[in-house]
């Protein structure tokens, strides 16, 4: 929802203890912005699979005109996308991606082991250890994403990491096919408009941060 402000985290090199405050007054509300009365109502519910970071549910549900479906949802937990960004440099993770059964050039993310709570800047600055052996000094939430609204229930968080140091990844087993590189903001048009970087939230992650670049931000908390 717009009229959210941007959190900025400052970080002690080396020190994931963070405290989040407003980075500026809160914008005024958009005009014309109102909450739809909800248009799907949930009968049942019922769990079909789970693992370690994900379940699977199938809802049996009554649309608006009082007919009966069902709808099949993904639950996996909030995640945190982590742009690290030096100059006009940014830092891309590369790996192989099963389900496309391609590697994949993309922002560093991911969620907390065992689908667990995890407040979304801390786990940025996690991530961004764990995949990239970066520590940033500076992480400022720059928006808010839906995975795949028609068909799962997971959002995002959307953070700029600066003031970078260099150290030793930590990344998890699963991990260990990895690769990372620093590519120009150029380079990085140059991969999306060859479809060689075609994960779409690095892509929508780039596009939040071109609003707040212009002054913008966005998402809910």
């Amino acid at each position: 929802m717009r009229g959210e402000t941007s959190d900025v985290v400052d970080l002690a090199a080396g020190d994931d203890e963070a405290h989040l405050r407003h980075a500026r007054a809160p914008a005024a509300p958009a005009p014309n912005r109102t909450r739809h009365r909800k248009h799907v109502q949930t009968l049942t519910s019922r769990q079909v699979y789970a693992n370690s970071w994900m379940t699977v549910r199938e809802d049996a549900i009554r649309l608006a005109d009082g007919t009966e479906s069902i709808y099949g949802v993904v639950d996996k937990p909030t995640y945190a996308l982590v742009i690290p960004r030096d100059g006009d440099r940014l830092h891309l993770v590369e790996q192989f991606r099963y389900p496309v059964g391609r590697r994949r050039w993309e922002f560093p993310a991911g969620t907390a082991p065992e689908r667990a709570d995890v407040d979304p800047a801390a786990l940025a600055v996690r991530e961004l250890r764990e995949e990239t052996g970066l520590v940033a000094g500076r992480i400022e939430r720059v928006g808010f994403l839906e995975v795949a609204p028609g068909m799962s229930s997971q959002r995002g968080h959307v953070f700029l990491a600066t003031e970078l140091t260099a150290g030793p990844h930590q990344r998890e087993h699963s991990e260990q096919d990895m690769r990372t590189a620093w590519f120009t903001t150029a380079e990085f048009e140059d991969m999306a408009r060859a479809g060689e970087l075609a994960d779409s939230q690095s892509l929508a992650a780039y596009l939040l941060l071109q609003l707040h670049d212009r002054g913008g931000s966005g998402g809910p908390g």
